[in-house]
């Protein structure tokens, strides 16, 4: 039932106009700021801690964070709308060029994202420019919700596989096919981490991107999508990355890892409003970390094997 009434509510939503969705988006982040009381302090206290800045500047930018959240939403019901026809009427893309670039290396290419702006409009920005795209995703803790999400992923061309699942074969598949693989990087990775600092403390981060470039020798493209003031959303497509080997594989998957890291973290500090600030990245502690081949454990110290 929750499937069928969340996809009447997108076809609801594709009938209007985009603009609408803006103002639908700043109304429903004012009421959930006002009310969902447990997000939004989590919010201030790791925008306090993280920007360091008062806690009065905090509640500010977090609200307008929640404005940008809620304007995401409903542009994810509004993405079977987009087409090849008329997606630059809402997006425009910055340096295209160093992803098809890299793509036409022969070896797929990684693309480093997280929840910025956007994001599933980031993937509709390169699937109806022509690219092939897939992407490594969380699984929501609803069925119904991920079936939806995916269901809306399919109208802009986008091929999902489920983080943490054998469908991970899948996702090498794609690469050695040629394809963009993308990874949201900002979310806690949990024991089995590298634990780096984001934001001024350590938290778990997934080192997928890593692994995979290393494994298929396909370069790294940051990639990341911004709403601007007048609603429209801006693709900024950074200089390809490339895995370095040194002779240490833990160690180098790690170093990896971190250039990758303060590439985000720059893009959250320039950008505060338009971060999920109350996801629970810092989530796992240090101390619940598992040393297993290819995972470090921690920033500066010594790579682990089994």
């Amino acid at each position: 039932m929750l499937y069928w009434l969340l996809m009447l509510l997108s076809r609801i939503i594709c009938c209007l106009p985009h603009s609408a969705l803006l103002t639908l988006g700043r109304g429903a982040g004012i009421l959930y700021y006002r009310f969902i009381k447990k997000q939004r302090q989590r919010a201030i206290g790791q925008m306090m801690a993280g920007l360091a800045i008062s806690e009065e500047e905090a509640k500010k930018l977090v609200k307008a964070s929640f404005i940008n959240m809620a304007t995401n939403v409903f542009e994810i019901f509004y993405m079977p709308r987009l087409n090849e026809n008329n997606f630059r009427d809402y997006i425009d893309i910055e340096h295209l060029e160093r992803l098809t670039d890299a793509l036409a290396e022969g070896h797929g290419v990684v693309v480093l994202t997280g929840h910025i702006g956007t994001w599933e409009w980031l993937s509709a920005a390169f699937t109806l420019s022509g690219l092939p795209v897939t992407a490594i995703a969380k699984p929501q803790p609803n069925e119904q919700y991920t079936r939806v999400l995916n269901d809306l992923r399919a109208t802009i061309h986008v091929e999902i596989f489920s983080r943490g699942t054998s469908e991970l074969l899948a996702a090498a598949r794609a690469l050695k096919q040629g394809k963009i693989l993308g990874f949201l990087a900002d979310q806690d990775a949990g024991p089995g981490g590298a634990f780096i600092d984001f934001l001024g403390r350590p938290a778990s981060t997934p080192m997928g991107p890593a692994v995979f470039s290393r494994k298929f020798n396909a370069p790294v493209i940051p990639a990341f999508i911004l709403r601007q003031e007048d609603g429209r959303h801006r693709v900024i497509v950074g200089e390809a990355l490339r895995y370095e080997d040194h002779g240490d594989t833990d160690r180098d998957l790690y170093d990896f890892t971190v250039r990758m890291t303060r590439i985000l973290e720059r893009v959250v500090r320039e950008n505060p409003t338009q971060w999920l600030w109350f996801q629970k990245r810092w989530n796992t502690p240090p101390e619940e970390r598992h040393v297993k081949h290819h995972t470090v454990t921690a920033e500066g110290g010594r790579s682990a094997h089994e």
